[in-house]
């Protein structure tokens, strides 16, 4: 159902808008956990290397799904919190239009180009076939991730978190229970772990798909809106290019650490596979409720309620370090129960780089979540270059350090301390955009 975020309690309304979509990307988490923890289970070491190592890639791809759902969706929230729903509705088909465009070209240029980034990363010839075959198998599906991204980015557009919530629980749920079929029952090794993903996110994109344009044809508008528009395609673009950028640039600097990560052997790739799933995990859920701040700035930005903003950011900020203690106690202490999960009789070495990632990244949880609340107020308001600053000096900070402490005498774990000190610097640049408040007359 639409909810209007524009009045009400904002810790309230916050809350009860953002903890379906915290519940959402736990679920939506689970499909590429559930890859990595039935290859380790069910096939073995070499196998959870693969799908690693394959995830780092498809990161890629899915930078551009995340640009082009949060260029949506802001553009949708504001003109739904403005009331301007003919326009609303063009926004929502040039979006699709746009994505099914960018889809296509990435399509093509990653079947072309898989074995290439693959050689890039400097992948094992241990596990160099079944990276490819489960890439592979994951381009095809791309369409699905897209359309879905759109028709969530929609949703949230709209006030409506729950929507896509049991969506996400349902095909999550399928999707464990198939890579386990396709595994363990018809013994498809990788390829099977890919085809369920496949089918899985077919089924929920279609249901997406067909819900958003059931949810906007009740909405009647005096006059029909045009199917496309060239300016609210530049407004989208104008979010969607550089939230893009952002991901991808985070996605080519993980790809490089990834390489460096590749050079201490299949046993520390394994254990960086496992617990970098943990963290993502975190992360991710951490920059879904950062959207959701974004979505309610933008709806209370667009109905000319700046006051409700700043509230916004104090209830956003109180639910995600809420969130944080419980997750930052469990990583640190057991972390090394968590790893067993994915890895069936780990080496020692896999374990010792999975338990250490984890125990030096969860105690700043609370600083990285702070980041991505006050990111969420400056992409709400459109100030993509403050927010894409302070995205890349951590990114710029990461890649650096990760190189160059490898090399010290700390090996891999030199890598992981990299995380602290990128997170640490740009939260500090975010916060002081905040602070500054030109998102109080940006929109």
């Amino acid at each position: 159902m639409n909810r209007d975020l524009t009045n009400g309690d904002p810790e309230k309304v916050l809350r009860q808008f953002c903890i379906p979509l915290f519940g959402s990307i736990i679920f939506q988490q689970l499909y590429n956990i559930a890859d990595s923890l039935v290859a380790g289970k069910f096939i073995g070491e070499n196998a959870l290397a693969a799908v690693g190592n394959s995830y780092e890639i498809t990161l890629i791809f899915i930078a551009f799904a995340f640009g082009c759902n949060i260029g949506c969706s802001v553009v949708v929230s504001t003109f739904f919190g403005a009331k301007r729903h003919a326009e609303m509705k063009t926004a929502v088909s040039t979006a699709m239009i746009m994505s099914a465009a960018v889809c296509a070209a990435l399509m093509a240029t990653g079947l072309l180009l898989c074995s290439r980034l693959l050689e890039l990363i400097r992948t094992p010839q241990a596990v160099f076939a079944d990276s490819k075959l489960y890439l592979d198998i994951y381009i095809w599906g791309l369409p699905f991730v897209f359309f879905y991204n759109i028709s969530t980015g929609i949703f949230s557009a709209l006030g409506d978190s729950k929507t896509p919530f049991w969506f996400l629980a349902g095909s999550s749920t399928a999707n464990i229970l198939m890579d386990i079929w396709f595994v363990a029952g018809f013994h498809m090794g990788v390829a099977g772990v890919a085809w369920a993903t496949f089918l899985c996110q077919g089924v929920s994109c279609f249901l997406a798909v067909i819900t958003v344009f059931r949810r906007l044809k009740q909405m009647e508008t005096p006059e029909k809106g045009a199917l496309f528009s060239w300016g609210i395609c530049g407004r989208i673009a104008k979010i969607a290019i550089p939230s893009t950028l952002q991901q991808s640039f985070i996605s080519i600097g993980n790809i490089v650490i990834q390489g460096v990560i590749n050079g201490f052997g299949p046993g520390v790739m394994a254990g960086y596979s496992a617990a970098i799933k943990l963290n993502n995990l975190v992360i991710t859920s951490f920059t879904t409720l950062g959207n959701g701040v974004s979505n309610y700035a933008a709806q209370n930005l667009g109905a000319g309620k700046t006051e409700r903003v700043a509230a916004g950011f104090r209830a956003g900020l109180k639910l995600v370090w809420i969130i944080s203690l419980p997750l930052a106690l469990l990583y640190f202490g057991c972390g090394k129960w968590l790893l067993l999960f994915f890895m069936d009789s780990p080496s020692g070495e896999a374990m010792h780089a999975g338990m250490m990632l984890l125990r030096i990244v969860a105690p700043f949880y609370f600083v990285v979540s702070a980041k991505l609340v006050a990111d969420g107020i400056l992409r709400g308001a459109g100030l993509m270059g403050q927010f894409m600053t302070a995205t890349f000096t951590d990114l710029i900070l990461r890649v650096i350090l990760a190189v160059l402490l490898s090399e010290t005498a700390l090996g891999a774990t030199g890598i992981w301390c990299a995380w602290p000190v990128g997170w640490t610097v740009a939260t500090a640049l975010s916060l002081i955009f905040y602070r500054r408040g030109s998102w109080k007359t940006s929109a």
